[in-house]
């Protein structure tokens, strides 16, 4: 890209799309448009509309580190630091797993099932972002809940998110190990959960964009199933009678986890939620 040139919105999208395509980006036309669309501080509609607008020098500066972010691995939104989720925009970084739209498919589906009821309080487990958790409580408006991470700066993030959504009062983040982070009196209407799943041999060949994301949020043991164990063992003993637990998976490890939760002999329902594209992603089911 040469410094001197003039660079139009309508010419930099068409080269850096082409260098994203030759770089392996999938989404090479979309990110092109998130982020310069955050540059200039306009919606991506705006770039359609303004296609012969001339940026600026110092536009054009942020936005080829941005390119060259993109290019070491980043994602998108790790890079500007904001992820859509649920229709709620939410603030990301590097501390925190980047919400994807196949957690929309299931969460959306038990928020269906619970947008109104009143009184419900729930937990989210490896909260993160707190995009689970402020999206169920966003949602159903009557809800509380308790999102829990062992990462304290996760939960700065997932804290600024729900203080700009407006969930302060409904919501406590709690620092913690997972279940030990309850005590023997949190009993919850319904636990939610996107634990690491990935095998922990797999970590090494995943995308580059997924591995700048923690290790924490991505390693789920020698087999994945490390968190699972823990919930089928113990989830239970903080669910009300007839409460839920909603978990998201890998692919591939739909059998393996819904025989685990079977054989615990404590709950039932079971449903396997499929995502947009029909791939077995999420378990629900409530405990007997």
């Amino acid at each position: 890209m040469a410094d001197n040139s003039v660079w139009t919105i309508k010419k930099i999208l068409i080269w850096t799309t082409g260098y994203f395509e030759k770089h392996g980006i999938d989404s090479a036309r979309l990110d092109s448009e998130i982020l310069l669309s955050h540059v200039l501080g306009k919606s991506r509609i705006y770039l359609y509309t303004e296609f012969e607008r001339i940026l600026a020098a110092k536009e054009l500066a942020l936005f080829k580190k941005y390119i060259q972010k993109r290019i070491e691995g980043f994602s998108a939104a790790a890079i500007i630091g904001k992820k859509e989720f649920m229709g709620l925009t939410l603030k990301v970084n590097e501390q925190v797993l980047i919400p994807r739209p196949d957690t929309e498919t299931w969460l959306e589906k038990v928020i269906q099932y619970y947008r109104n009821e009143t009184g419900l309080k729930v937990a989210d487990l490896g909260t993160g972002s707190g995009a689970i958790l402020v999206g169920f409580l966003y949602y159903c408006r009557d809800a509380v809940g308790v999102g829990v991470d062992i990462s304290t700066e996760a939960l700065k993030i997932a804290e600024e998110n729900g203080q700009n959504l407006k969930l302060t009062d409904r919501v406590e983040w709690r620092q913690g190990d997972y279940l030990k982070a309850f005590d023997e009196e949190d009993i919850f209407d319904g636990i939610f959960s996107n634990p690491p799943y990935i095998p922990t041999k797999d970590i090494g060949g995943l995308p580059g964009e997924v591995k700048h994301e923690p290790r924490l949020a991505l390693d789920g043991g020698t087999d994945g199933l490390y968190f699972y164990h823990l919930l089928a063992k113990g989830a239970a003993e903080h669910l009300k009678p007839g409460g839920f637990l909603a978990v998201e998976f890998g692919i591939g490890q739909a059998t393996d986890i819904l025989e685990m939760f079977r054989k615990s002999a404590q709950y039932e329902d079971f449903e396997v939620i499929k995502d947009y594209g029909g791939i077995e992603r999420a378990l629900y089911c409530r405990k007997k």
